[in-house]
């Protein structure tokens, strides 16, 4: 993927659909990237968190990308996840994804193991030395349990695929720093719904959406808005969405999304555990900020 100019604007963390039986939906994941792209987003991002990566097999993995990729058609990149603790493991991953006809890679750094700054650096390193691709780096220390510090995120930004980083740290102090600091042409995308808006503000290119799942052409339009400067219709399309976004993580991402997007009818709502269905209480908050966007099946 040369023009990593079109990593900008809004890219969906996409979700996976299972049917009924607990398996991988191919059909109801090609209508899904196919309505999406025809909403008008920039990229799709399939195998993230939000994909439910951690409870997919191997085979499934490389399934749920392959159908993404085939179903988009060369109409917007795809970006799939490869991410994980064992660093050899991650690399072969990606391997597989560049051949399947990935365009880029969403790594997220190691969870649990908790390496030291240099650790992250050494496995983002040997990933990208790894793959043809570009690499984004994917900082999210609420579910890895470390943080990847603008130091080191510089260091990784000298590697020639080392493309950018989807930062949620929530941190604006860091997202600031990284900003102000990286180089030319380093992608910089939020990795949070309600901070697109300041992200891009700082000099950021884009999100990393949940919420555009359900509504791809809303995001879209806000993220467009912020990177044309025009910051009166920015915080208007985002005073509407920030209930959508808030709503979202009500409960552990993607219970509340996969469960909206059961409710427009274009998924079964179907988890696999450790991850369960919404709460009654949590569906009926849910159920009435979908319904006030004019989300909800007639």
């Amino acid at each position: 993927m040369a023009d990593l100019t079109a990593l900008e604007g809004c890219g969906t963390a996409l979700v996976t659909p299972f049917s009924s039986d607990g398996r991988v939906d191919e059909h109801a994941l090609a209508a899904l990237v196919d309505w999406q792209i025809r909403e008008g987003v920039h990229f799709l991002v399939p195998c993230g968190t939000t994909g439910e990566s951690p409870t997919l097999g191997h085979d499934e993995h490389l399934a749920v990308v392959e159908t993404t990729v085939r179903a988009a058609g060369g109409r917007v990149p795809v970006v799939a996840g490869a991410g994980g603790n064992d660093t050899a493991k991650v690399i072969a991953m990606a391997v597989e994804l560049e051949r399947i006809g990935a365009d880029a890679l969403l790594s997220v750094s190691p969870y649990y193991n908790k390496p030291t700054q240099e650790g992250i650096y050494r496995h983002y390193r040997a990933l990208a030395e790894s793959t043809g691709l570009p690499v984004i780096v994917y900082n999210v220390p609420g579910r890895t349990g470390s943080n990847i510090l603008p130091d080191t995120l510089m260091r990784l930004a000298e590697i020639p695929n080392i493309a950018g980083v989807k930062e949620a740290s929530g941190d604006m102090s860091q997202i600031g720093e990284i900003c102000t600091r990286a180089p030319e042409g380093f992608r910089i995308l939020s990795g949070d719904d309600s901070m697109t808006l300041p992200l891009i503000a700082s000099g950021g290119h884009g999100i990393i959406s949940v919420a555009s799942n359900e509504v791809p052409a809303m995001m879209s339009r806000l993220a467009r808005a912020c990177l044309d400067g025009d910051w009166e219709q920015a915080r208007r399309h985002n005073r509407t969405l920030y209930p959508l976004m808030k709503i979202n993580f009500v409960e552990s991402n993607p219970i509340p999304v996969k469960a909206a997007l059961a409710m427009m009818g274009k998924i079964e709502e179907v988890y696999r555990l450790p991850l369960c269905p919404i709460s009654e209480g949590a569906r009926a908050r849910l159920s009435a900020v979908l319904e006030s966007l004019g989300l909800l099946r007639g």
